[in-house]
């Protein structure tokens, strides 16, 4: 089975992050976004991807061109306009040979799950990734009505009161190659986009077994603050508290773990750096820096005497003023 991974997506709720890269490309504990949402399905067995990019994202290619260290097969189709998920998808047939997995790249769930649904498209058409949600939330995604496991109706960001229920659909499906030749009857939506809801409740008109699988929680970012929540979860589940780092580090100066601290990275004298800190490539920091539950991005730079809680550094935030800082943590610049 070949899988599709939306990546053409700018990020703009990701700014300053996303300023100089895509949102595919944005770190998560030093692997792009895109790479985390492709994992579950290469550790399920798929090897051959095809990831819908735009035009100008040259940094996604240089990745998988040798920089991932992925055992994957990846081919590129581009996004000319960035106009909804079916549109991303029409960019991605003329690649697809039979039954495929769409995802999108800032949706990230269980291997376990993927596993599951997976496994349910051997006896279905189609398969939708189902979680339940507060009813104040269904209005972001897309409500499903569902008769036991079978899919009946599905319904894109539905206006208010007319969610068919408070299980929506996440951008995990399992498809017939078939599924293609209903996109060209898809209309735009009132959002002036071309939405993959209603290729498949095309299908489920047309009679095919369309059935969901329930999902026990996703990982969505779509924010600085959901990113910054990601790498600290990563970190304390990936990462030794005992590590070392191979980074230049300067004298009387504590590391104290989890942290992720890539090469390249400069730490000045007498600095304290941890719990839950990732310091990507190419940042900095200055002589008695504290920083805790944070991320700093590359070319950034943490002033000397700096301190840094719960916040992300991008190389276009300055790191004394203007840091971004997520609700729940304590601003102490």
């Amino acid at each position: 089975m070949q899988a599709v991974i939306l990546a053409a997506g700018l990020g703009t709720r990701l700014q300053p992050v996303t300023r100089d890269r895509s949102k595919a490309m944005v770190p998560a504990l030093g692997r792009p976004l895109v790479e985390r949402a492709l994992m579950p399905y290469a550790a399920n067995g798929i090897r051959d991807f095809v990831l819908v990019v735009g035009a100008d994202d040259q940094e996604i290619r240089r990745h998988f061109s040798g920089r991932s260290d992925l055992d994957v097969t990846t081919r590129f189709a581009v996004q000319e306009e960035r106009l909804g998920m079916a549109n991303a998808l029409a960019a991605a047939a003329h690649l697809l040979e039979g039954p495929f997995v769409l995802s999108a790249c800032d949706s990230l769930v269980s291997v376990e799950h993927v596993g599951e649904v997976l496994r349910a498209a051997d006896s279905a058409d189609a398969v939708l990734s189902l979680l339940e949600v507060d009813m104040e939330l269904v209005a972001r995604s897309a409500s499903v009505e569902l008769d036991g496991v079978r899919v009946r109706r599905i319904v894109e960001k539905p206006a208010p009161g007319e969610a068919v229920s408070n299980t929506v659909s996440l951008p995990h499906y399992v498809f017939p190659r078939r599924l293609i030749d209903r996109l060209p009857g898809v209309g735009r939506s009132a959002r002036g986009e071309y939405e993959i809801q209603d290729a498949i409740q095309a299908l489920i008109d047309d009679g095919e077994t369309v059935v969901g699988i329930r999902a026990e929680d996703r990982y969505q970012v779509s924010t600085p603050e959901d990113l910054l929540a990601l790498t600290i979860r990563l970190l304390r589940e990936e990462v030794e508290p005992t590590q070392t780092a191979t980074a230049q580090v300067g004298a009387g100066t504590d590391l104290i773990g989890p942290f992720r601290i890539e090469a390249g990275v400069e730490i000045g004298d007498h600095c304290e750096i941890g719990p839950d800190v990732y310091l990507e490539s190419g940042s900095s920091v200055g002589n008695g820096a504290v920083i805790r539950e944070s991320v700093v991005l590359r070319n950034a730079r943490v002033l000397a005497d700096q301190r840094v809680v719960g916040k992300i550094l991008s190389s276009l935030v300055s790191a004394s003023r203007t840091a971004l800082s997520p609700p729940g943590f304590p601003d102490e610049n």
